[in-house]
């Protein structure tokens, strides 16, 4: 309960400096990629000493790309159904698969679960979220995007040189051979910065501008992303007996709400830059009380 109270606490800052003129616009912008190549790689570097490849490492390998059919499935009936444009189909096809599993994912689950569920969290957003972003992700920018060619090879490259993928092979490579104190005490330093860092950032960009011609696929993509999605991996789980904590930071992070870098995409690609907007603000406000509560059925 006290680390929650910390993040919303770093989030009321953030609120608070965007009110401040001190604060340039870019400020949330340059706490996310401090974020992005400091201090989450640090996260990871830590962490993935301490993967044990067993058969639990199935769930949140797993879980995610379940999540991506389940979620574009939905999307893509309500779209024919109710006779949505192409490109609010898009937007919906890429910003609700894609959680913040990262960036929200760690202070989140570091807050309810504590750090013995980070290993299981650094497998769901790398092996899950990650590699759906570049392939998935590249897919619908170039089906539903006003410009859009598919280049394989610049989206593995700009995959494989991400500052987390990168830190996970680092960390992989080096996994049997123990850090130096010195570095452990600086990798601790740094990845203690990331919940103050995005949590803040978080707060300093919560703008939810709402208008009458977005809020059905806007209601209908967050209704997926924040409980359905979630709550069908919960039955999944629970079905086949899965009750450990792999499954259940699975279970967690299901309910991440969209990825902020996805709908910075679709409204590059021109791709109602309004519903993508909404989607990703709105969706940070609601997990605060989605998740929580995710959390007690779990």
């Amino acid at each position: 309960m006290e680390n929650f109270v910390l993040i919303a606490l770093f989030v009321g800052l953030g609120a608070l400096f965007r009110k401040i003129e001190a604060f340039p616009d870019q400020t949330a912008q340059v706490l996310n990629m401090f974020a992005l190549y400091v201090a989450l790689p640090a996260v990871i570097l830590l962490k993935v000493p301490q993967l044990e490849f067993s058969r639990e490492m199935v769930v949140p390998a797993t879980v995610p790309w379940a999540m991506l059919t389940l979620s574009a499935i939905l999307v893509l009936i309500a779209g024919k159904r109710l006779s949505w444009s192409r490109e609010t189909i898009g937007v919906l096809l890429l910003v609700v698969p894609i959680g913040n599993t990262s960036f929200m994912g760690v202070p989140m689950v570091n807050a309810f679960f504590g750090e013995a569920g980070i290993p299981y969290l650094i497998i769901y957003d790398q092996i899950g979220t990650m590699l759906i972003f570049a392939i998935y992700g590249s897919v619908i920018l170039a089906l539903y995007g006003r410009k859009g060619e598919i280049k394989l090879a610049e989206i593995f490259k700009r995959a494989l040189l991400f500052p987390p993928t990168m830190a996970l092979l680092v960390g992989l490579l080096f996994r049997n051979w123990p850090y130096p104190e010195a570095i452990i005490k600086g990798l601790e330093t740094l990845a203690g910065m990331l919940t103050p860092l995005v949590m803040t950032a978080i707060g300093f960009q919560l703008r939810i501008r709402l208008s009458p011609a977005v809020l059905q696929p806007l209601a209908y993509g967050l209704t997926i992303k924040l409980a359905i999605a979630p709550l069908i991996a919960l039955a999944g789980c629970r079905l086949i007996g899965l009750t450990n904590l792999a499954s259940e930071i699975s279970i967690f992070e299901a309910g991440m709400p969209p990825m902020v870098t996805a709908g910075a995409l679709a409204i590059a690609a021109g791709m109602v830059p309004e519903l993508a907007a909404a989607l990703v603000s709105l969706g940070m406000a609601l997990a605060f009380i989605s998740l929580p509560l995710l959390y007690f059925f779990i």
